[in-house]
């Protein structure tokens, strides 16, 4: 039977309901259309701008502070914190983690966390769920666009950088959180190809645009190259549990618009 995402009401929370995705995350908002056909190998990576600009550090490591902060008491924050905690949402985590007592994160398409807030925002929020459950694990990130002094900012917050672009194809091997808001289709595409194929997607819990309105939109438009560029997201929807996040304020929308969380049934 097919799953349809839930959307779990705590407090006034509600949810804008028209789906618009930033096509470049951090630009004007519009239809996304998936257009970049991603490498098919994993490459060795190293930051194109590898001088680290220590007064650039310490200020973007202010600048996240803040963004901590504010983010911290937000109506935004504080109804996330509810969704995790709520029942029915934390026994699909639990369920994931079974015996063990962390679950590791990946991220993926951070953005520039020097250039743009979204990409801030973002960040601060992962930093919020591991200083509150005690249970999310070490985190690695890798964007392509990461300069070394963002690099630099992320390993000064516990955060290790990948130095090979796995093109989203990490293999869950264990529990593992993919926090991947608001990325390329053909990424999402990658992580359930090469879980799928592992037999490992019990082990992954993804954060990421909703399925759902993916699923929606390549209805609506057939001849979309959604279609194409989703195919896995789109064969795997009626095996996935998906509990979109709630919007409760305009400063939040921009970055975590038509997110969800994933969990997936083992299929064949």
């Amino acid at each position: 039977m097919a799953a349809s995402a839930k959307t779990l009401t705590v407090g006034n929370c509600s949810l804008n309901g028209e789906w618009t995705v930033v096509g470049r995350r951090h630009g004007k908002q519009r239809r996304y259309v998936p257009r970049i056909k991603l490498p098919e190998v994993r490459e060795a990576w190293t930051p194109a701008d590898a001088n680290i600009d220590s007064e650039r550090v310490s200020k973007l490591l202010q600048l996240l502070d803040i963004c901590m902060k504010r983010m911290e008491t937000s109506q935004f924050y504080q109804c996330f914190v509810e969704q995790i905690e709520n029942s029915e949402t934390f026994s699909c985590f639990r369920q994931v983690l079974g015996s063990e007592s962390e679950m590791q994160v990946v991220v993926y398409g951070i953005g520039s966390i020097d250039s743009y807030e979204t990409p801030r925002l973002q960040l601060s929020l992962l930093l919020l769920m591991k200083r509150k459950f005690s249970w999310i694990g070490g985190i690695e990130v890798f964007d392509p666009i990461l300069s070394a002094t963002e690099s630099q900012v992320l390993q000064d917050l516990g955060c290790s950088v990948l130095s090979v672009n796995e093109q989203g194809r990490r293999c869950a091997l264990k529990p593992t959180l993919f926090y991947m808001p608001h990325c390329e289709a053909e990424l999402y595409d990658n992580l359930l190809h090469a879980n799928q194929e592992a037999a490992t997607l019990k082990n992954v819990v993804l954060f990421g645009n909703s399925f759902e309105t993916y699923e929606e939109y390549a209805s609506a438009i057939r001849n979309s190259s959604i279609v194409h560029s989703a195919g896995r997201i789109l064969a795997l929807k009626k095996f996935t549990s998906e509990y979109k996040i709630q919007i409760v304020s305009d400063d939040s929308f921009k970055a975590f618009h038509d997110s969800s969380w994933h969990f997936f049934h083992q299929c064949a």
